[in-house]
């Protein structure tokens, strides 16, 4: 079985911490180099994971402002 894509392993961490509580509506995310060196990928790879949960509607970007968990209610619901 082929290995995980990074972009899909660490969104999906970042979900998995949704969910279980670890990261809660609201709170901001760490910076994109912050996720660069905690993962040890590029910056291509978290802006992938960035343009992943917006689709998905978990997080919110605000330029300027850093990126934020949305309310999980939101996107666990959807099919």
């Amino acid at each position: 079985m082929p290995a995980m894509p990074d972009y899909l392993r660490i969104s999906t961490g970042i979900m998995e911490a949704v969910r279980s509580g670890n990261l809660k509506p609201g709170d901001k995310l760490p910076s994109i180099a912050q996720l660069c060196e905690q993962h040890k990928v590029g910056p291509s790879t978290i802006q992938q994971v960035f343009i992943r949960l917006e689709a998905l509607e978990v997080i919110d970007r605000h330029q300027g402002k850093g990126v934020f968990v949305t309310d999980p209610d939101t996107w666990m619901r959807k099919p």
